[in-house]
């Protein structure tokens, strides 16, 4: 199975240190939806969006093409996790209220992507997706973080210039639904904020690349500029796409 595969090796990072969505987000998806049967999640990564889901709908089928993402993922009574590409699932024609996906369109096939969940959506069943843009740190931690992420900058893979786009200029499959505002910030501690870098893709490429950890190499940089608080608050950029699929055409 070929995909572009930038986190199974930091797949126990990436389940520990990425953010929560907010609820809010989730309570909307679930007012939007036809009914609350089924999701389908593709990129479920090791399951950030899947706990949320699974409270709101019946069932969930979550999917990643990384085995090593889904050995993260947690155990949910109501949610089948399957090793899937984002542009094929088992899942039967028409079964599904609610196309999700959290932090990942960037990285598929979309034409094959949108393809299929024209197949597996219901009629005014819904596709979300979302997605964050570079993290905003308080005042004092500025600098060090400039330093830091223009170390990794050339490393990022050419699909995370979508994420900086917000996915403008994509070829969407449905009629978009508007979006309310959400907000995603979290009080983490410092050794949290860390783990969420050696997460990003950027990292692991210029690790590989060049040998050298650039969290590692930044470590007391931030722990300087961090000082005696136990938390700060970051935050990021959260955009979100929802669209419709058309219902059933009134026969006259």
């Amino acid at each position: 199975m070929n995909f572009s595969d930038h986190f199974s090796a930091v797949a126990a990072d990436y389940a520990a240190a990425r953010p929560e969505y907010p609820p809010a987000l989730f309570d909307w998806i679930a007012s939007i939806v036809p009914a609350r049967g089924l999701c389908w999640e593709a990129g479920c990564g090791s399951g950030q969006a899947t706990r949320d889901l699974a409270l709101r709908f019946d069932r969930v089928h979550a999917s990643d093409p990384s085995a090593a993402q889904i050995a993260q993922a947690p155990k949910l009574a109501n949610v089948d996790f399957v090793v899937e590409p984002g542009e094929r699932c088992g899942l039967p024609d028409a079964s599904v209220d609610a196309a999700c996906v959290a932090q990942a369109l960037h990285w598929f096939d979309r034409p094959a992507y949108f393809a299929e969940v024209a197949r597996v959506l219901k009629p005014d069943g819904v596709l979300v997706t979302w997605g964050y843009q570079d993290i905003i740190v308080p005042p004092a931690l500025r600098a060090v973080n400039d330093a830091f992420q223009s170390m990794i900058l050339p490393y990022w893979p050419p699909e995370r210039e979508d994420i900086n786009a917000a996915y403008a200029g994509y070829a969407w499959p449905f009629p978009a639904i508007d979006v309310p505002q959400f907000d995603l910030s979290v009080e983490w501690p410092l050794p949290r904020m860390l783990g969420y870098f050696s997460s990003y893709s950027a990292s692991k490429r210029h690790r590989e690349a060049t040998g050298i950890d650039a969290v590692a190499e930044f470590r007391q940089q931030f722990e300087s500029a961090w000082g005696d608080a136990p938390t700060q608050h970051l935050s990021w950029p959260l955009f979100v796409h929802a669209f419709r699929k058309p219902g059933f055409k009134e026969v006259r």
